[in-house]
């Protein structure tokens, strides 16, 4: 019977204090996704703004989030996962310092694009971390229980925000929403720099950076991603904003062109498509795409509806998501357990019960009473959250379970970008539809019924991302059904 020495346990208790590191600096970030929703209405107070800059602190942080993952993720694999992710997250404490004492809309939205762009330094050595300090089963759990902090950060957002805005005031209590990130931003930097690991395993041959392959890919992502962060759903939104999207296609066609040749001549390229032919890669990214496409939008009109049909005050709308919060924290770390064993088909489950969830919410948006509406939502957010877990750590590992751990930063920020882009097409299209239907109908003799139907079209949007999701988790589960005959 074979004992554990010391020193392999002094190992491996580092590298699980590592993994915390890297879980509690990926809460940080995903949190700013979140928790400043229910800060709009205190910042539209403080300091004016319209709809554009209002959806600009929100999506242009998705925005700058998705343009700066890819160039970081292959840096990362190339130089030190360690150092660019204390350089993101050092950036990200600084440009929350310049949200917190923003004087004006503008400089907050500065300073918001500014973090999406330290977080997506970051998030993509979190995952190249994870990857390289765990295998097989051990590397499951650490997903679930990555997930699950995921799921809880995603989910406490709106509340702690809630709670923060109460302790400051409605006028200025979203400064505190960034204040939070100073402190334990420096806390996180100490444990980073005494943790993480120094070394790391690197590709053999060219190890070039592809600079001319990260330019066209952002600017594919940027010229995708835009019209959707510029689309508000208001009468002043500029129907030219959608000519972008023949510039997405312009230089994704471009970068395609290049990487294949820079391949050709012997040079490590910044996306290696080898990896988009892994099934299990690219499925996974899909799902995670439209996924991510429904959740952050459902958590914004939740929190509008709450707040501005309602009347509900910042911290009581957050505290609507804590259900759900839980129900995914306890069934990411099943998941993680589980997917070894039963792989797409608990991701299957998970987004079935998400969509079960958040479907059950139209109804009560519909006929319930003020007082009942945000109990029965929470109640049934339960349902989603549960599935939730489902899908974000079993997905994550089935996405990255064929990837080489040298490629493990860049496959990850690839997956990320899906996601962020997901996010900030999802946000655009339910969030427009939803302030549309307000534009629309502001004749109607009750504001309290306009909100109402302005959730109804705007949760329909989601739930429909949430089955396109069901249909690719479907498809790949049948695939690997297929293979494995």
């Amino acid at each position: 019977m074979s004992e554990t020495s010391p020193h392999d346990a002094h190992a491996n208790r580092v590298k699980w204090q590592s993994f915390w590191v890297c879980a509690g600096v990926a809460c940080l970030t995903i949190l700013d996704l979140s928790k400043v929703n229910v800060g709009l209405t205190s910042i539209e107070e403080s300091l004016g703004g319209g709809a554009t800059e209002l959806q600009l602190i929100v999506a242009g942080y998705a925005l700058a989030f998705g343009l700066a993952l890819v160039p970081s993720g292959r840096l990362g694999d190339l130089r030190s996962r360690r150092n660019l992710f204390l350089i993101g997250l050092t950036s990200f404490m600084l440009a929350s310092l310049l949200c917190a004492v923003a004087p004006t809309i503008e400089i907050l939205v500065l300073g918001r694009i500014l973090q999406g762009v330290a977080a997506g330094i970051q998030m993509p050595q979190v995952l190249g971390l994870i990857q390289q300090l765990f295998q097989g089963k051990e590397r499951g759990t650490a997903f679930g229980l990555f997930g699950a902090t995921i799921g809880l950060s995603t989910a406490f957002g709106p509340t702690i925000g809630g709670l923060l805005i109460g302790v400051g005031g409605p006028e200025n209590g979203w400064r505190l929403l960034f204040w939070m990130n100073i402190p334990l931003g420096l806390i996180a930097i100490w444990f980073a720099w005494r943790l993480l690991p120094k070394r790391q395993v690197h590709e053999g041959g060219a190890s070039s950076l592809d600079v001319v392959g990260i330019l066209l890919l952002g600017l594919a992502t940027f010229s995708l991603m835009l019209p959707f962060v510029l689309t508000t759903g208001g009468p002043t939104d500029d129907p030219r904003r959608w000519f972008w999207l023949i510039g997405f296609v312009v230089a994704a066609a471009a970068f395609v062109w290049w990487e294949r040749r820079y391949l050709r001549i012997g040079k490590a390229p910044v996306v290696h498509f080898g990896l988009l032919r892994l099934a299990s890669y690219r499925n996974g990214i899909l799902i995670a795409t439209a996924y991510f496409a429904a959740i952050p939008a459902m958590f914004l009109i939740v929190t509008l509806f709450l707040q501005q049909g309602l009347g509900l005050e910042a911290v009581f709308a957050g505290m609507v998501s804590i259900p759900f919060a839980l129900a995914s924290a306890a069934t990411s770390w099943i998941g993680g357990r589980l997917v070894n064993k039963h792989g797409r088909k608990i991701v299957v489950l998970g987004v079935t019960l998400a969509a079960i969830g958040i479907a059950a919410t139209l109804p009560i948006s519909a006929f319930a009473s003020d007082a009942w509406t945000p109990w029965l939502i929470a109640a049934v957010l339960t349902i989603a959250g549960a599935g939730g877990g489902f899908v974000i750590s079993p997905n994550q590992t089935l996405t990255l379970q064929d990837v080489p751990v040298t490629q493990g930063g860049v496959a990850g920020s690839v997956a990320q970008v899906g996601q962020r882009v997901g996010t900030a097409i999802g946000v655009a299209v339910a969030s427009s539809t939803f302030f549309a239907t307000l534009y629309a109908e502001k004749g109607m003799d009750t504001s309290a019924a306009i909100y109402r139907d302005a959730y109804g079209r705007g949760t329909t949007i989601v739930v429909v991302l949430l089955a396109v999701a069901l249909v690719l988790s479907l498809v790949d589960l049948r695939k690997r059904e297929v293979s494995a005959q």
